[in-house]
């Protein structure tokens, strides 16, 4: 009886209801079941739980790979794929304590040099960056950051070997010797940045992002050509 009612109830308060009727052959879509597949244990891994010892070596590898890659540049993406900014790091500091205290009008020790070298390297290839994205480049910015800190690396070793060099003595000799090797690594470092950095920009607009990659490199090579110890 109090069935009836409700039923009579329910069907004063949502009419229609009650001429509603459903089948019972009417198939359920979909997968409600969880699948139990078999998983590899390297999706249990985290880097979180591996020993401080292996995350260094790994990444101390990675960026030696990115060093082999530079010293024989061709056109892959693997100095892209996963991009870090340790090496630049380390090739910047070094490349401007080189050129610290070198300065020939510098009455102290030098100490402006290292900003300035620091901040024309960084600066640099930001502008570099931000040029190659307005222009229609697909590469992403830390990408860009990465090939163009890792290709100074050849600038580098051309500043190491202008001051051993130097030791021996400044004259004619001198100065023809770091300008050959000067140049050669200076068109080392201009031709690994643009076979890595090449394929991402479009065919029409490739020119507009190697000249100033150019001029990048020709700055930094100028310094290290310049560079007369105190």
């Amino acid at each position: 009886m109090a069935a009836a009612e409700g039923s009579g109830a329910g069907g004063s308060l949502f009419p229609g209801l009650a001429d509603v009727s459903i089948s019972q052959d009417i198939p359920v879509e979909g997968e409600i079941t969880v699948p139990v597949g078999s998983h590899s244990p390297d999706e249990d891994y985290s880097t979180l739980d591996e020993p401080v010892k292996d995350t260094i070596m790994r990444d101390l590898k990675a960026v030696g790979k990115k060093f082999v890659h530079v010293m024989y540049p061709r056109k892959s993406s693997a100095l892209l794929r996963d991009w870090d900014l340790w090496g630049p790091l380390v090739l910047c500091v070094s490349l401007a304590l080189m050129l610290q205290g070198g300065s020939a009008d510098s009455k102290d020790d030098g100490g402006p040099q290292f900003a300035e070298v620091f901040v024309i390297i960084w600066f640099g290839a930001v502008v570099i960056t931000l040029n190659s994205k307005l222009l229609g480049g697909t590469i992403s910015f830390f990408q860009s950051l990465c090939v163009l800190g890792y290709c100074v690396m050849p600038l580098t070793v051309a500043m190491l070997v202008c001051r051993l060099v130097l030791l021996a003595g400044a004259g004619t000799i001198s100065f023809i010797i770091r300008l050959i090797v000067v140049g050669a690594m200076f068109a080392w470092s201009t031709l690994a940045s643009t076979a890595f950095l090449a394929d991402s920009q479009p065919p029409n607009r490739k020119a507009l992002v190697v000249y100033p990659i150019f001029l990048f490199y020709f700055v930094i090579s100028w310094m290290i050509l310049t560079f007369t110890p105190q």
